[in-house]
This record gives structure tokens, sequence and C-alpha cells, in this order.
């Protein structure tokens, strides 16, 4: 997959979300994650981080807003539940993207919004969680953006065809 992209929140409270993020993007391949404005105890990020994800994944921790500093090229992306926000599986992905997502009890701030080049929403009733809500975006740039080819028209997975042979190796045929 070509670009990068980075994962994260603003007036974070909950460290258990946090930790839950970071795991979650390190899986996903992110490049950096991020916070502006977190409350949380950075001690319990560890609770839901099994991956220990900090060894492997840069956190970027802003005070505010204006503190925020972003590859050059990297695209700020909001996600909220927004009359004006593009439907998730109706978004194209920019190459380059960060992916600010609002507080556990509220939206983005209106300052966040404005310096977002785009605003997406995931398509649901009502809000999921934050680290679920961060979990959907990965997931759906993965989908859009990892080079998988299209879906088979009937149910099951494609079937992988069997590597070329290679000198003095035989392939062995499922049962």
């Amino acid at each position: 997959m070509r670009g990068y992209f980075g994962i994260g929140a603003e007036r974070i409270s909950k460290a258990m979300n946090l930790g839950a993020v970071l795991r979650t993007g390190h899986a996903f391949g992110a490049s950096f994650a991020f916070t502006v404005n977190a409350h949380h105890r950075a001690r319990e990020i560890n609770l839901s981080d099994t991956a220990k994800s900090a060894a492997h994944l840069p956190l970027y921790e802003w005070a505010r807003l204006d503190e925020m500093r972003l590859p050059k090229k990297c695209v700020l992306v909001g996600v909220e539940l927004d009359e004006r926000a593009v439907k998730l599986p109706s978004f194209r992905h920019p190459l380059n993207a960060a992916y600010l997502l609002g507080p556990e009890k509220g939206d983005l701030s209106p300052e966040a919004k404005a310096l977002c080049a785009h605003i997406v929403k995931i398509p649901t009733d009502f809000c999921v969680n934050l680290s679920v809500a961060a979990a959907i975006v990965m997931y759906d740039r993965m989908l859009t953006m990892g080079g998988f080819g299209e879906r088979p028209v009937s149910p099951g997975g494609p079937r992988q065809a069997a590597p070329d042979p290679v000198e003095g190796w035989r392939p062995v045929r499922p049962r």
C-alpha cells in the first residue's frame, strides 16, 4: 500500500480508548498516532494496548490544535456524525492522511472541523465508541487502498492460484 496515515483524537478522555486506538493503529500499519488536548492517565493506556505500540508507533501529544504539526502534504480528515460529512463508503481516502476523531462524549470542535480538508461519517444509526470508529476508518482505508482485488460474485473468497513451480519444489495440493 502506498502513502501513509496517522490516527488521532481531540479531547480524548479515556486511556482505554487511546490504548485501543494505538493498538489498532499499529495493527493496521499507521505511521503515527496523535492526541490534541487529551485527558487521560498514561499509565492506563497499557491496559488496553497489549501490543505495546509505543515501541513501534510514534504518539504525538499536542495540548492545543494550533500546536499540531502534520507532515507536509498530509491531509487532515475529520471523522464526525455531521450532516455535511461524506459517508465513509463513498469517500476516496487521500494518499497521505491524518484521521481526527472527536471525544467520547462530544463532537469535534468547530476549530478542528475548520482545519479538516474533509469530514467523513460512518453510516450508523447512532455513534459508536471512539476506538471502534477509528478501527472502522482504518479498515475502510485498508480495503480501498490496500490493493485487494474485486470480491467474488458468489459467496466465499477467491481461490488462490498455485504458485509457479520452482526447480526442486513440488506444490502440495490441498486435501
